[in-house]
């Protein structure tokens, strides 16, 4: 029973923890509902033949004026809420899950030979990393943001605007993996088993991904999930500020943006909705993190 039982403390403490419960409960939602959109929704918020002017602005279900077949009210161009928050959601996702993997392969690369090998490798990597730091993600995401617009041509600005988005994003991320992955290295590089592997004439790259990797990964997974939620929010801002995506790429920073115009007109679901729902897919996601940090660090708890 003992064994059982610590074998699967991760699950028993899952269970023992509403808040982390009714978090993945949230999350599970959202996520099944983004992946799903094109078959939930109601509308297709890119297909302009789809939705009508004339059912532009509905109040949501439970204010006088509203129409039953749209629970959450309709935008200024008839589109309905759900739908396109659905989309939404699925468009920052795949942004925010694209971001992620390009950040942590790219830190988690850099952080294993840093760590690894140290030197001069190591002391250039972290002053970068250190310069990085200093700015904030946002500065630094638009930063890349303009020198891409800078070298690209016009023409083709627009197509890569989602792959130009999500490189941003990347870049202003990458250092939390780097500075961990670096640490933990150290750690592991005074470890018997280590030193055994490099000993036996192992290669560098086999023992840093087949040997240290996967004994690093618990703090690695804690960072995954806050900078998901982090890298979510930076394309909601750079969106809402009008430099990601355009008005016609319905994420959840666009429809924020979008819906600010309608802030004191009386339409406060175009604004609010988005918004809240921005807000607990942000906050599920960071107290899932946090979870996972009480798992793989006892002393937190």
């Amino acid at each position: 029973m003992i064994a059982f039982v610590k074998k699967y403390e991760g699950l028993w403490l899952f269970v023992h923890s509403p808040a982390a419960i009714v978090a993945a409960l949230v999350a599970a939602v959202i996520f099944i509902g983004a992946v799903f959109a094109p078959w939930i929704a109601l509308v297709d918020p890119y297909d302009l033949a789809s939705f009508s002017l004339f059912d532009g602005l509905l109040p949501p279900t439970w204010q006088d004026g509203a129409n039953p077949k749209y629970l959450l009210g309709t935008d200024d161009q008839g589109r309905d809420m759900i739908s396109s928050i659905l989309y939404g959601a699925r468009l920052s996702l795949v942004i925010g899950l694209s971001a992620l993997t390009i950040a942590a392969v790219l830190g988690v690369g850099l952080g294993l030979a840093a760590g690894y090998y140290g030197g001069r490798f190591d002391a250039i990597v972290m002053r970068i990393a250190d310069v990085q730091l200093a700015l904030p993600a946002i500065l630094t995401a638009l930063l890349i943001d303009g020198i891409a617009r800078g070298i690209l041509p016009a023409t083709i600005q627009q197509d890569l605007r989602v792959a130009v988005l999500t490189l941003a994003i990347a870049l202003s991320l990458w250092v939390n993996f780097a500075r961990t992955a670096r640490a933990s290295t150290f750690v592991q590089m005074n470890k018997e088993y280590v030193q055994a592997a490099i000993m036996m004439g192992q290669r560098p790259i086999r023992v840093m991904f087949v040997h240290i990797l996967p004994n690093i990964l618990g703090p690695l997974l804690v960072i995954m999930t806050v900078d998901l939620a982090s890298a979510i929010l930076l394309e909601a801002t750079l969106s809402f500020l009008g430099i990601g995506l355009p008005a016609d790429s319905p994420s959840l920073g666009t429809l924020i943006r979008i819906g600010m115009q309608f802030l004191l007109s009386g339409e406060w679901w175009i604004l609010w909705i988005p918004t809240l729902f921005l807000v607990a897919l942000v906050v599920s996601i960071n107290i899932l993190g946090d979870f996972l940090r009480d798992i793989f660090n006892p002393r937190l708890r």
